[in-house]
């Protein structure tokens, strides 16, 4: 399904001087849901002015998948079905790299918000990164989360990335620091309901992935592993919907 053309996607994202491909990035981020009645709240922040890459604009916790995240040890492994789509799909990803991927995503919400995902228990590392899961007893666990979206960053971009989005429970962090994370990027956190995250000042990429778990999550409001996963990118100089 046709989602932008071209055009209307360089209005929104800066094209490179030299206009050579970048190749796209690994990275990862996290929608965490909180539940309040029959509604549902997604936490997000506000990306500080000062920044370069969409400065002022609500994001989800996320960023680039490092190295080091392949050397972590879990509590609880990936479910299989959604392992399954992480390695499916354009440039198939190993088991390891789709492991990698999803540790970022809880790393970046530790760094970003302060909130560790996981399992109270004891959890040792060298990995400077990791070490706030060490010093507060928290072993990440991977079960909780949910694939759900996959974009691609057009060629030719500043910055591109291959972003999977996540989606977890408030219910599933084992430690809430009341400073938030340790990196500062995102000078407020706010819960707010889908609706009004999608009113929200946000990327068009992020809206419609808002659009896509607000639709899920009317068919399955517990959000059980293995369902389906629509992926963003630009295909013939038009950005395209795809199932993985």
């Amino acid at each position: 399904m046709d989602v932008m053309t071209k055009a209307e996607v360089d209005k929104v994202e800066p094209i490179a001087l030299d206009a050579k491909s970048i190749r796209p990035r690994d990275a990862a981020t996290l929608i965490l849901l909180d539940r309040r009645g029959a509604e549902f709240l997604v936490l997000m922040g506000r990306r500080h002015a000062r920044h370069a890459f969409m400065p002022g604009k609500f994001v989800f916790p996320g960023g680039r998948t490092d190295p080091a995240d392949s050397r972590i040890p879990v509590a609880t492994a990936l479910h299989p079905e959604e392992q399954a789509r992480l390695i499916a799909g354009v440039g198939r990803t190993s088991p390891a790299r789709a492991r990698a991927i999803a540790l970022s995503a809880i790393r970046e919400t530790y760094e970003e918000a302060g909130l560790l995902i996981g399992q109270k228990g004891a959890f040792a590392t060298t990995r400077r990164d990791w070490r706030g899961f060490a010093e507060h007893g928290v072993r990440p666990s991977l079960e909780a989360l949910r694939f759900i979206a996959r974009a691609i960053t057009p060629p030719n971009r500043v910055r591109r990335f291959d972003t999977r989005f996540f989606s977890a429970w408030r219910e599933d962090v084992a430690v809430e620091l009341p400073d938030g994370g340790p990196t500062n990027e995102l000078e407020e956190l706010v819960w707010l309901p889908l609706a009004k995250a999608r009113e929200a000042d946000i990327p068009d990429i992020t809206r419609a992935i808002l659009e896509e778990l607000e639709k899920r999550l009317v068919d399955d409001p517990l959000l059980r592993p293995g369902g389906s996963v629509p992926f963003y990118r630009l295909v013939r100089n038009r950005f395209v919907r795809e199932i993985l």
